[in-house]
C-alpha cells in the first residue's frame, strides 16, 4: 500500500510524456533540497513560493535563486497576507511577537508557528497542480531536525493526501492521484545536507533564519539557524552562509 510522501514510485504522466511536479519552495535549506530530488525522481518543477507578509521576506529572493539554479520550468510568488496587518498574525514570524533566541523550545509548540501555514500552502499548490496538470506535490517538512510544528508530521502529511484526491474534480473524476511527497520527512538535517550537495544543491542560495538582517545575514541564534548550523557541523561541511558577528 502506498504511504504518503515517502515510498510511492507512481506519478502521472500527461499525455506529451512530461512528468510534472509542484513544488514548495521558501528559498530555505529543506525546500531547495526537496526540489532537486524531485529533478532525480524526472519531474518537470513548477515552484511556487509564498510571500505570507513575514518578517523574513529576505528568503522570496532565495527561491528566486533557488529555483533558478534548480532548473524548475516555473516559479510563482503567491501573495498571502497571514500577518497581524492581514488580521491574522499570532506568530513571532507574522507579529509583535520577538523571535526566541539562545533557547530551545521544549516540547511545547513554539512561537515561530504560523497558524494553519502548511494547510495554507498545500491547498493552493493542490490548485495550481490540477491547473497545471500535476498530481505529484513535493513538500521539505522533516520530523526528526525540526521545530515541533503539527504541520510537518507524517500524519498531517496522509491526511491532506487523502483530502487532496476527494477535493478536487480531478481525483474525484478518476483522472489521476495525488501524490504528497515529503521526502526529507524522515531525515536529519546531516542527512538533508549531505543528500543536497549530492545533487547538487548550493546552500549559499538559501537562508533559514527566522530573522535576519537587513543585509540577509543570520542571527546564528534563532532555532532555525542553531538547526541549521548544527546540521553542517554533523554533516561535515562549512555552513556557506552570512551570519552576523
Amino acid at each position: 500500500m502506498h504511504q504518503a510522501g515517502y515510498d510511492c514510485t507512481v506519478s502521472y504522466v500527461d499525455s506529451s510524456g512530461v512528468k510534472k511536479a509542484v513544488v514548495l519552495l521558501s528559498g530555505g535549506l529543506d525546500s531547495a533540497t526537496s526540489l532537486m530530488i524531485a529533478r532525480r525522481d524526472g519531474f518537470a518543477c513548477h515552484a511556487i513560493s509564498f510571500d505570507y507578509n513575514q518578517r523574513h521576506r529576505l528568503e522570496l529572493g532565495c527561491a528566486r535563486a533557488v529555483a533558478s539554479a534548480g532548473g524548475a520550468v516555473d516559479h510563482r510568488i503567491v501573495r498571502i497576507d497571514l500577518s497581524r496587518s492581514g488580521g491574522f498574525g499570532r506568530s513571532a514570524l507574522t507579529d509583535d511577537i520577538a523571535v526566541p533566541k539562545d533557547k530551545p523550545q521544549g516540547g511545547t509548540i513554539p512561537v515561530t508557528y504560523v497558524p494553519a501555514r502548511n494547510a495554507i500552502f498545500l491547498a493552493i499548490a493542490l490548485g495550481y497542480a490540477e491547473v497545471v496538470g500535476a498530481f505529484d506535490i513535493y513538500i521539505g517538512v522533516n520530523a526528526v531536525d525540526y521545530s515541533g510544528y503539527p504541520d510537518c508530521r507524517g500524519e498531517f502529511i496522509e491526511a491532506f493526501e487523502r483530502l487532496a484526491n476527494l477535493a478536487t474534480a480531478a481525483g474525484a473524476e478518476g483522472r489521476g492521484r495525488f501524490i504528497i511527497h515529503a521526502p526529507l520527512l524522515r531525515m536529519s538535517k546531516a542527512q538533508i545536507i549531505k543528500t543536497g550537495l549530492e545533487l547538487g544543491v548550493d546552500y549559499s542560495l538559501t537562508t533559514s533564519c527566522y530573522d535576519p538582517a537587513p543585509n540577509g545575514s543570520g542571527c546564528g541564534k534563532c532555532e532555525a539557524c542553531r538547526l541549521r548550523l548544527a546540521g553542517f557541523a554533523s554533516a561535515g561541511v562549512a555552513d556557506p552562509a552570512s551570519y552576523q558577528r
